[in-house]
């Protein structure tokens, strides 16, 4: 999956074309008529976003953390993040927008002085918002508010996704400080799902399936993949999800984990490879189904009979307490046993078996080999073990599981045959 995140400048430069991209032929002819949606309705009706008290609750689990790996204090820049902790839902831009979130007593929102005003509009904890100026430093009043709390002597940890103009500017204005990665604590918050952000991301998912069963029956001869990828659109969008990605690759593109810049168009016996997601109140989906329009060919169906064993087997092999790479060790030993790879060499499984999931698509830690970490309850991850042959094509299933202290369980049930793939 790819995502292109937009500042707002960039945004409404976009949407000034939106009137001549809509008049384009290939685009409208994706578009299904409203009618033809008539059937699907919002299934995500009744589902509570995040509380203010389980926010409270990260905010306590974060300064726990930091007390334990002796932290005096994090900084987190605009994004999933911070909207996890505080509630912000920012974008970045060369502004600085972020958190300091202390060792004790309420985070502080560092942010321009025109933009407080929209910066409180989502904010969901208590916090102090301390602004700067065009013509200031915001790592001056971030420096300053350590100083104000006695915590520039601590060592303060800068979330991993900060950028490095964030980073040096800190350290320029602290020299005495000394930054250490914030993992510990970020990750050690996130990467545990709760009950309520589980169901956030069941709902997710449910929004995806019933979006593909949706879509799948509709799929043509001459159909091209972002046509595909707006019918998945445009369903998702009616069943109450946010879509995030919707690639749909064709025949040979399919070969290629993210595609091809040429044209494929659906053929009897092409396979077709989608790649699909979505959100619901800031929680992703992440489902990819592979079938083949009109009639399979004995190797399609061999492959992906191959690829949902793959599935199976890793699935089977996530264990508490298991390091995370056992699981694509697991995955690649069977799939060089068929004669792939070895290892990530092509025909075979070119890339991880899967990722975490949560806020982002993408999210630590990865199944991969050699990644130690250690499976425990509430880590959510993807299982997509795919085949790919390039020159001829490429098979991907995958869903999405949870950890539980009984073991995995997913999020979406896999598909049971090629003939049956949604």
């Amino acid at each position: 999956m790819t995502r292109l995140q937009l500042s707002r400048r960039q945004l409404l430069a976009a949407t000034a074309v939106l009137p001549i991209v809509a008049a384009s032929p290939l685009l409208s002819a994706a578009e299904p008529e409203p009618s033809a949606l008539s059937g699907l309705t919002d299934i995500t009706g009744g589902l509570i976003p995040i509380s203010e008290e389980e926010r409270a609750q990260r905010l306590q689990r974060a300064q726990a953390l930091m007390k334990a790996n002796g932290i005096g204090a994090i900084l987190v820049e605009a994004g999933s993040s911070l909207d996890y902790f505080t509630g912000v839902q920012w974008w970045r831009s060369e502004r600085l927008t972020a958190a300091v979130i202390p060792v004790e007593g309420e985070p502080c929102i560092i942010t321009p002085f025109f933009e407080a005003p929209s910066i409180r509009e989502s904010l969901a904890v208590p916090a102090d918002i301390h602004v700067w100026q065009e013509d200031e430093s915001p790592f001056a009043v971030i420096a300053g508010f350590l100083k104000d709390r006695g915590l520039a002597s601590r060592q303060v940890g800068i979330e991993e996704t900060v950028r490095y103009f964030a980073f040096d500017g800190l350290a320029k204005n602290l020299p005495d400080t000394t930054l250490v990665s914030a993992n510990p604590i970020v990750r050690g918050c996130r990467m545990i799902k709760t009950a309520a952000e589980l169901s956030l991301m069941q709902a997710a998912t449910n929004v995806t399936i019933a979006a593909y069963r949706w879509v799948h029956p509709r799929v043509e001869a001459g159909m091209t993949g972002p046509e595909i990828g707006a019918l998945m659109d445009a369903a998702t969008r009616k069943l109450g999800g946010k879509p995030e990605f919707s690639s749909a690759l064709v025949g040979e593109a399919a070969a290629y984990p993210h595609g091809s810049k040429k044209t494929h168009r659906v053929a009897n016996g092409e396979i077709v490879l989608m790649d699909c997601g979505c959100t619901v109140h800031g929680y992703q989906s992440d489902v990819s189904r592979t079938f083949v329009h009109g009639s399979a060919s004995k190797e399609q169906r061999t492959v992906w009979s191959q690829v949902a064993r793959g599935q199976q087997i890793a699935f089977a092999t996530a264990d508490i307490g298991a390091p995370a790479g056992q699981i694509d060790d697991a995955v690649r030993a069977y799939y060089k046993s068929l004669g792939y790879g070895p290892g990530y060499a092509l025909p075979g499984l070119s890339h991880r078996t899967g990722h975490g999931i949560g806020m982002d698509g993408h999210e630590p830690i990865n199944l991969v080999h050699g990644e130690a970490t250690r499976l425990a309850a509430g880590m959510c991850f993807s299982n997509e073990p795919g085949l790919y042959l390039p020159g001829k094509f490429g098979v991907r299933l995958e869903d999405c599981f949870h950890m539980t202290d009984a073991g995995p369980r997913w999020f979406s049930e896999p598909p049971k045959s090629i003939d049956a793939p949604v």
